[in-house]
């Protein structure tokens, strides 16, 4: 199975520039989780909710144009899905977390807040991880297998972002946040990508659109995999897209048995 994320900050942004098809053709996933769709069912296309091949689910924001996420399923791969939306003691009304159930796993899509348009926002973040924590933790003691996947909007240790030193301290590379993804590695949640290539470099997810950060490849990794330590074995191989365009943030490709 195929499973890619990807932060397409505007899904219809992103079909109009044509990337969206140009990625379906190329990867081919199974299973698409995609952050920042910024848009309501009733305002996407056709193609957008009526798919041949992928069933479409998705979680908007209250806040027009805002946040939101989306699963999309392979019709002949997943011919009978379950879909949910939010988690337990959190109210969901950003479209933070969606979640797909499907052959013996327990996918989640999710876009962790930002965390930096105030101080609230800020304890709003580091509550959302531990929320978070709190809910797979749950999933995972009723005996489901579970995956999760998104934009995490934080780099987690020094060699996932290219300027540790001037980023140190910063929202999205704050030891508090930093501290809470390291509590879900002591929980045995593994960071795909860190865990088979423990010390790959320059390797990112987003890039800023100024000063031709993407171009000098002056970037950030802030979308993961993250899988369960016992599913770990089942993982084949874990990839960054980053030539693929149409987003501040590159696909993140697993394929798992």
């Amino acid at each position: 199975m195929k499973i890619a994320s990807w932060n397409v900050n505007g899904i219809r942004a992103l079909e109009k520039k044509g990337e969206l098809e140009k990625f379906l053709t190329m990867v081919d996933p199974d299973i698409l989780l995609m952050q920042e769709t910024k848009a309501r069912a009733d305002q996407l296309s056709f193609g957008l909710t009526n798919h041949a091949d992928y069933h479409q689910f998705y979680h908007a924001a209250r806040k027009a144009g805002y946040a939101g996420t989306a699963i999309w399923a392979k019709k002949v791969v997943n011919p009978e899905v379950d879909f949910s939306v939010g988690m337990d003691d959190f109210d969901d009304i950003e479209g933070r977390v969606v979640t797909l159930r499907s052959n013996g796993l327990t996918i989640l899509g999710v876009y962790f807040p930002n965390g930096g348009k105030s101080s609230l926002a800020w304890q709003g973040k580091l509550e959302f991880y531990e929320i978070f924590h709190r809910h797979v933790k749950t999933l995972r003691e009723a005996g489901e297998k579970v995956i999760f996947a998104g934009d995490v909007n934080c780099c987690h240790q020094e060699i996932d972002i290219a300027r540790p030193k001037e980023n140190d301290g910063k929202i999205g590379f704050h030891p508090d946040e930093r501290s809470r993804i390291s509590a879900w590695v002591t929980d045995d949640w593994v960071d795909v990508w860190r865990r088979l290539n423990p010390e790959r470099v320059d390797v990112y997810s987003w890039w800023s659109f100024r000063a031709r950060a993407r171009e000098r490849n002056i970037g950030w990794r802030i979308d993961y995999f993250f899988v369960d330590e016992e599913l770990l074995p089942r993982v084949r191989t874990l990839v960054y897209l980053a030539e693929q365009m149409g987003s501040d943030h590159c696909p993140v490709i697993m394929e798992i048995n």
